[in-house]
């Protein structure tokens, strides 16, 4: 299976808080986000690593370069409009890729959460597309996902119309040929953001699953980046 990890993003909300790292290099119990993600994807034998940056990251190239050394990485670096277009960018460059996980570089899960999630899409060989989602909410704008009694995903939506059972996509995907080639056709349509590639998956037909996380958090505030640490180390202590 290969993995990627979006990081083209400017961690602008991150900035301004006076962090002294660009987001993908932001500490988390003393580790880069980046590292964290990248160390944990390579346990799965993963035939690659893709990350795509932007092109003013030096400080993040110089990391890379470094971390290079350790894991089997490949590194594009194009600065881009959205995630959607880092996406494209970053599927160039895997040839006669069948499977991905992709994540955002600041998504924050539970590694025994992500294993299972992982095991699941592997047992569903039917599966186009397997969403993390999550009931737990922070994202400032987050995308609601619908799911019917069997799991599959039957809408993506920018308000909650489910009542009490709030379910949110975690930025976690793993994809199949069909739910890879999507992205192509997405961007040919103008489509510039990841959610609305979601709702185009459904619109295609495929068959796409939400696999529930207890807890993802998104770093865009330093706050955020507390959150995380604090919920981390809670867990290290109760095991």
């Amino acid at each position: 299976m290969d993995f990627a990890i979006i990081a083209a993003g400017e961690g602008s909300r991150l900035a301004k808080s006076g962090y002294p790292y660009p987001k993908p290099l932001a500490r988390l119990q003393g580790v880069p986000l980046l590292d964290r993600l990248t160390a944990i994807f390579t346990k799965y034998s993963a035939n690659s690593v893709n990350i795509i940056i932007n092109q003013e990251s030096d400080m993040l190239k110089e990391h890379l370069d470094s971390l290079s050394s350790t894991f089997p990485l490949r590194l594009i670096i194009k600065s881009t409009e959205s995630s959607l277009h880092s996406f494209h960018e970053l599927l160039k460059g895997i040839p006669k890729v069948q499977e991905l996980c992709v994540t955002t570089v600041d998504t924050i899960f539970r590694e025994e959460e992500f294993d299972s999630y992982l095991k699941y899409f592997q047992r569903h060989t039917t599966l186009d597309a397997l969403m993390g989602v999550t009931p737990f909410v922070e994202d400032e704008s987050p995308l609601y996902v619908k799911v019917d009694t069997d799991g599959n995903v039957t809408a993506f939506e920018d308000k909650n119309t489910n009542g009490a059972e709030i379910l949110v996509s975690g930025g976690i995907y793993a994809l199949r040929k069909k739910a890879l080639d999507c992205v192509e056709k997405a961007i040919n349509s103008n489509i510039v953001r990841m959610r609305n590639y979601q709702r185009s998956l459904l619109e295609e037909n495929l068959e796409v699953k939400a696999f529930t996380f207890e807890k993802i958090i998104d770093i865009d505030h330093l706050t955020d980046l507390t959150s995380a640490e604090k919920w981390l180390s809670e867990m290290n202590v109760s095991q």
